[in-house]
């Protein structure tokens, strides 16, 4: 499940950047006399040794618990067992014990608990010595041994801490920041790349691409078998660039050529339809157009559906999240006042609070939230924001419940490591994590059925079961108690798939007035505003 996560580029994160420009040592054996006398490429052990010294100092000041560096040297070291089964290593008292093929290849010296220096140096006098003596590493390339060896550390943490070698942690940069492109989403097909989507104001909008239209060369050369990251490669470029498409349209009796000039692209995440006079907005995920593109598509909706609006519909269906900062400016756009989120963590930091400002772009029209067992992290914090505020009726099942916040630290290879670094809390104070989001409105509880009808559950409400109680609601869980957080979370099974009944019952809802005050309720005091005064983030969060 995907989540969302802050950069960290605070104080700490200027020395973090600053201790990489310094991490140029010089390298020493410390493996016993049985090693190799071949020496390894300069290059490789240097570049092993800055990337590893940054990965341990990182873990040990950003992750939210304290783990032994120790600890992270053996597990990330036992993974290369995964390309040679022949790969072990032990610790001995003072002693990182290598292992190769059932012969001892080298006795490390452990360095001192915190030094994060003398870990990386290790692990790359390891991961060197290994390379040398087994015949199955020696053929990989050291990007991927990074990439098993920092797998096997992180395995050591939560399961939401990974790492992302260059060309993964490049996607990810794209999808969170944009990228120069044209702006279309596709799928390969037989006949070439079937263009799925054209995005809105997109270079390939204006250039005449049209959904449906089947690329078959780029660039004169042909799209016919290409691997999507081929594709996407191509399509790609330097902003101002111009990428020439051969293409295939069902109306045109031949091929078709576009010259289409690149732009910086940001991936659609919201989408707006009307529903009568009911405004639909489906937020698919945050990144740092999302809350720009929803007050676009509110703006929209007004002009749209001019005075008859009736309100809104925030579909959060399957959402996994994003960027932290987007959550939080999507909520302000509906609450007026109070406590939105606040984060709390190991590092001093990570302990921050965030509050809404007093405009409504929304008109304090009527809101209902939907969600469901896919809705995860930042699409959970606008969830528990607006039904904390009273702002808004939740309405499907349980949420995913990934209540912790990841800290993106980019390192020297330019791969990524993603750090949790907090756990968010509601503005009424419980910790989402484990637990989830509770709706108002239940859609999978036990009193609709399984074959439960909007009219029934509509009846619920009318009867006074619906809204949720507030104790149930609000109920503060302890993270590790594993049989309370499962009881709990039965109470509203979550849900997988996006049912058109929670659709149903959110424009019944909206469409009648009285209905919909009897689901509303009032917020209780956020208990979490008396820790601390709101503070603004030190550095951009994601």
């Amino acid at each position: 499940m995907g989540g969302w996560s802050r950069s960290y580029r605070g104080n700490a994160g200027a020395q973090t950047w600053r201790r990489m420009g310094t991490l140029g040592v010089a390298f020493f054996v410390v493996a016993c006399a049985t090693q190799d006398s071949e020496s390894a490429p300069t290059e490789d052990l240097s570049s092993a040794n800055r990337l590893f010294t940054v990965g341990y100092r990182d873990i040990a000041d950003i992750y939210i618990q304290n783990v032994p560096s120790s600890d992270l040297a053996v597990a990330g070291l036992n993974r290369l067992s995964s390309i040679d089964p022949g790969v072990s290593v032990t610790r001995d008292g003072g002693w990182i014990l290598l292992d190769i093929g059932g012969e001892k290849a080298a006795s490390l010296s452990v360095p001192g608990g915190s030094d994060a220096e003398g870990w990386g140096k290790l692990t790359a006098a390891a991961l060197d010595l290994s390379r040398r003596r087994s015949s199955e590493l020696s053929t990989v390339k050291p990007e991927r041994l990074y990439e098993v060896v920092f797998d096997g550390m992180l395995g050591e943490l939560d399961k939401f801490s990974r790492y992302s070698g260059r060309d993964e942690a490049r996607e990810n940069r794209a999808s969170r920041d944009g990228f120069g492109g044209i702006g279309v989403r596709i799928r390969l097909i037989d006949e070439g790349v079937m263009v799925l989507r054209v995005m809105d104001d997109s270079p390939a909008q204006r250039a005449g691409l049209l959904d449906k239209d089947v690329i078959v060369k780029i660039d004169g050369e042909s799209a016919i078998g290409l691997s999507q990251r081929e594709v996407v490669r191509r399509l790609r470029g330097p902003l101002r660039t111009e990428v020439k498409l051969d293409i295939t349209r069902q109306t045109a009796p031949e091929a078709l050529r576009l010259s289409v000039a690149r732009a910086h692209i940001v991936p659609q995440t919201v989408r707006y339809a009307r529903l009568g006079r009911v405004a639909h907005m489906t937020v698919s995920g945050f990144n740092q157009s999302t809350a720009t593109s929803l007050r676009e598509s509110i703006r929209r909706a007004h002009t749209d559906i001019g005075p008859d609006l009736a309100g809104y519909i925030l579909d959060l269906r399957g959402n996994p999240g994003g960027l932290l900062d987007q959550s939080i400016a999507v909520s302000d756009i509906f609450v007026t006042g109070g406590r939105i989120v606040s984060t709390h963590g190991r590092h001093p930091d990570s302990h921050q609070f965030f509050d809404a400002e007093p405009d409504d772009l929304a008109a304090s029209k009527p809101v209902v939230v939907l969600v469901n067992g896919n809705s995860a992290s930042a699409s959970e914090i606008v969830a528990a924001a607006l039904q904390d505020a009273g702002r808004a009726v939740v309405v499907g099942s349980s949420s995913f419940g990934k209540g912790t916040v990841q800290t993106v630290l980019r390192l020297p290879n330019e791969g990524e490591l993603i750090l949790t670094w907090a756990r968010f809390h509601a503005p009424s104070g419980y910790a989402l994590n484990g637990r989830g989001v509770m709706p108002d409105i239940c859609t999978t509880a036990l009193e609709a059925g399984a074959n439960g009808t909007a009219e029934m559950i509509l009846d619920q409400v009318r009867q006074g079961q619906f809204p949720l109680s507030q104790s149930l609601v609000h109920r503060e869980l302890a993270l590790e108690d594993e049989s309370a957080i499962e009881a709990f979370r039965a109470t509203c099974p979550p849900s997988r798939e996006d049912a058109g009944l929670e659709l149903e019952v959110a424009l019944r809802l909206i469409e009648d007035p009285e209905l919909f005050r009897q689901a509303i309720r009032a917020a209780e005091p956020a208990t979490t505003q008396a820790l601390a005064e709101p503070q603004a983030p030190k550095a951009q969060v994601q």
